[in-house]
Order: structure tokens, then sequence, then C-alpha cells
């Protein structure tokens, strides 16, 4: 086998891992006061757009989801359902205390909370706040490039 065939497949799965990490079509699982913060960071004054994240409005087009809030057990089948429906390669990011931890509702006195989406889900970032700040969830959004581009230096 010639190294030339090596190293252009090499440099082709460089390029396509900058490119994923670089444009994200995003998929939300909101509610409460998370999910605000998140439509607000895609307002004017913030403008999420400009690190290739944009939102998708089917979630078989979609490679990132943003789950922020509360997730009830009633809600999680629907939750992995559409984790599952997503194309791949797909990515978690968890925002707020409720997604990454269950919050202040989970615990011996609430039956109903899971407490932290990652049971549900593997999730690549967490992004702590109750609820994140908007410099935060693009803090977040930057740590998931950051690990796609380890992933490309990799190979």
């Amino acid at each position: 086998m010639s190294r030339g065939g090596d190293f252009f497949a090499s440099t082709l799965k460089k390029v396509l891992h900058w490119a994923q990490g670089q444009s994200f079509w995003m998929t939300t699982a909101g509610s409460g006061c998370c999910a605000d913060e998140l439509f607000a960071t895609f307002g004017a004054r913030y403008d999420l757009e400009r690190f290739g994240c944009l939102a998708a409005l089917d979630p078989k087009q979609a490679d990132l989801l943003v789950v922020s809030g509360l997730v009830s057990i009633k809600a999680a089948p629907h939750l992995r359902t559409l984790y599952d429906s997503m194309v791949n390669p797909r990515y978690v990011i968890a925002l707020g205390a409720c997604a990454c931890s269950g919050g202040a509702f989970c615990g011996a006195a609430n039956y109903s909370v899971v407490c932290g989406v990652d049971q549900i889900v593997p999730v690549d970032v967490y992004v702590a706040g109750c609820p994140p700040r908007p410099e935060a969830i693009m803090n977040g959004l930057i740590k998931l490039q950051e690990k796609i581009s380890g992933i490309a230096a990799q190979i």
C-alpha cells in the first residue's frame, strides 16, 4: 500500500472533522429558564450563529442536541428517540443545573425527575449555571469545537 493514499485519507478526515466542528445544525429539547437563555444567545447581542451553530427544524438533519432545563422521567424515552433520529456523528450539550444533575429537583423527595441527562444520552459538554449565562453557553460550544478538533488532531 502506498503512503500517498494514507496521507490523503488522513488529511481528508482532518478536513471533515474541522468542517463538522465549525458548522453545527442544532436541535433542542428545552424547558424553563435555561431554554430562554439559549434562545437569547441566538439573538443579536450574542449571535451564536457566528460560531457556526444554526437551528435545524428537523432532528434528522441535526448533529447537535442541546438539552436545557428539567427532564422528567416521562420525557426521557422521547429524548432518547430524538437523539437516535439525529445524524452521525452527533453531539450533546447539557445546559444548566437541571440537565446536568437534576438541580434542586432531584433527590429522594422527587420521583419524577431524571437526575442528569447523561443517564439517557451520552453528554459531550456540560454547561453549569442556573440558568447559565449566554457567555457560558458560547463557551460550551467553543469547548465542543475544541473537543472535535482534538479528535481531528489525533487522526
